[in-house]
C-alpha cells in the first residue's frame, strides 16, 4: 500500500461496477471488463488504476498467465454490504441502526407495511430475504 494511503472500507461507485462485473463474470482481464462497460466507455488506463486500488484495498486479487494479469474478487458481495451498511450507520447515524431505519421511514424509501414484514422476519428468527 502507498504511503499516506488510508484503506476506505465503502467503496466509490466507478470501483463498485469493476466488483459488480468480477461477482457476475468471473476472473476477467481488463480489456474483457471494458465490455460491460455503457458507451462512452472508460479508457484501458482507467480501468487499470481502478482495479490496482481495489487491490491495494485487498478486495480483487491477481492471476498472470501468458503475460497478463487476470484480476478476481477476493471480497464477497456480502462482505462488502455488510462494511458498507456498518460504515454508513457509523458515519451518518452516529452508530444508530435505529436512526437509520428510521429515516429510511420518513423518507419513504421503505414502507410501514416492509417494516412490519421485516419484523415478522426477525421475530422468527429467520434470514429469509423479503
Amino acid at each position: 500500500m502507498k504511503a499516506g494511503r488510508k484503506p476506505q472500507a465503502i467503496l466509490t461507485e466507478k470501483e463498485m461496477l469493476i466488483m459488480q462485473i468480477l461477482w457476475e463474470h468471473g476472473p476477467q482481464h481488463v480489456r474483457d471488463m471494458l465490455r460491460y462497460y455503457d458507451e462512452p466507455k472508460p479508457h484501458f488506463n482507467t480501468v487499470s488504476t481502478l482495479v490496482r486500488i481495489l487491490q491495494e484495498k485487498g478486495k480483487v486479487g491477481h492471476e498472470v498467465g501468458g503475460g497478463s494479469h487476470r484480476y478476481y474478487a477476493i471480497a464477497s458481495k456480502e462482505e462488502i454490504r455488510d462494511r458498507s451498511l456498518k460504515d454508513v450507520v457509523a458515519n451518518y447515524f452516529n452508530n444508530s441502526y435505529k436512526s437509520a431505519v428510521s429515516a429510511l421511514v420518513e423518507d419513504e424509501k421503505i414502507s410501514l407495511e416492509e417494516l412490519r414484514d421485516i419484523i415478522a422476519m426477525v421475530e422468527q428468527g429467520g434470514k429469509q430475504t423479503i
